[in-house]
């Protein structure tokens, strides 16, 4: 038997067995608000409460990380986006990091309305989302729903939504690749199985997803011990299960239907040319649900973690496109 699953109308409360912040008991909330130049603080946002770590002024940047991490894996952004002249903000996602861990409401939907609703109460009239992975499925998300709180859209290591399920569904090769996530349907087993010898499949992932260039060895340290914060694996888990058990109910073919609304805002696709988790064909095929200005940028002997496998590459790619004041070149 598994935990309820998501709804939308029900996002109060936390799961059984940890902290509203999730952070108490073998691990501490060290583990999560690392030290570095930025700020860390909670913003409410959509009935949660949500960390974010900050830093730099100008135009806001809200950065959205993915599976099997949290803010940390935007360190160098952070960093690199507030010298250029921004204010970076990497959020941890519902139920993840030190963000609070309610019992439902791990839908797409309603996780992008948690990065709306953080927008909003960080008091900016609107964002460049940057998403990789699990964050970009949620920033393509946003983006249609609440189009006027999206500036740009910058997407890494994810396809648009629709293009995810079609790939998933009829592409054997992609299927393969994903077969992590079909995995995650099996009731309990998968949480066990993540935080298992200190989290040890966490490090075997991002080693496996990785090019050449793999993230030093403290930094899958860090992300082993985040994920043996209580509740982590399970509500990490949650979104995955939603994307797959839904596709033949009523909520996600609606939301499925929803997301054939085109986005209308200039996007940046960043890729890896060697991501083994998510391939090249399945994400290069999203320039079809977007109609405004839209760039492809692929990066050779990167893989699924571009954005920390060379980050000064990343970096300059993204920020030089944030500047542009013509993206559709």
């Amino acid at each position: 038997m598994t935990a309820p699953e998501s709804d939308p109308g029900k996002t109060s409360g936390t799961v059984p067995g940890t902290s509203s912040g999730g952070t108490s008991g073998a691990t501490p909330a060290s583990a999560i608000r690392l030290d570095g130049p930025w700020t860390h603080r909670d913003v409410a946002a959509n009935g949660a409460r949500f960390h974010i770590a900050e830093m730099g002024e100008g135009p806001l940047v809200l950065l959205l990380h993915g599976f099997p991490q949290f803010w940390w894996t935007w360190r160098h952004q952070l960093t690199a986006l507030a010298d250029a002249g921004y204010r970076a903000v990497a959020m941890d996602l519902r139920g993840v990091g030190g963000s609070d861990r309610t019992p439902r409401g791990y839908d797409p939907a309603n996780l992008a309305l948690d990065i709306t609703g953080v927008v909003r109460s960080l008091g900016e009239p609107d964002a460049a989302l940057v998403g990789h992975d699990l964050g970009g499925y949620l920033a393509w998300t946003a983006a249609v729903m609440r189009p006027k709180l999206v500036r740009r859209l910058a997407v890494s290591s994810m396809p648009h939504p629709r293009r995810w399920r079609s790939a998933m569904l009829s592409d054997f090769s992609q299927s393969r690749a994903g077969s992590y996530i079909w995995g995650f349907q099996r009731p309990w087993l998968p949480e066990r199985q993540l935080v298992a010898e200190d989290a040890a499949l966490v490090g075997q992932l991002i080693r496996d997803w990785s090019g050449p260039r793999l993230p030093d060895d403290e930094s899958i340290a860090i992300y082993r011990r985040a994920m043996t914060i209580p509740s982590t694996a399970h509500c990490s888990i949650e979104p995955y299960r939603w994307m797959v058990r839904s596709m033949a109910r009523p909520d996600g073919i609606q939301f499925n239907r929803r997301m054939k609304r085109p986005v209308r805002v200039p996007t940046l696709q960043l890729h890896g040319s060697l991501d083994p988790a998510m391939r090249t064909r399945s994400t290069a095929g999203s320039a079809e649900y977007v109609e405004a200005p839209y760039r492809w940028r692929l990066f050779d002997g990167l893989g699924h973690f571009p954005h920390e496998e060379d980050p000064a590459a990343f970096s300059a790619e993204l920020i030089n496109w944030l500047k542009d004041p013509e993206p559709d070149r």
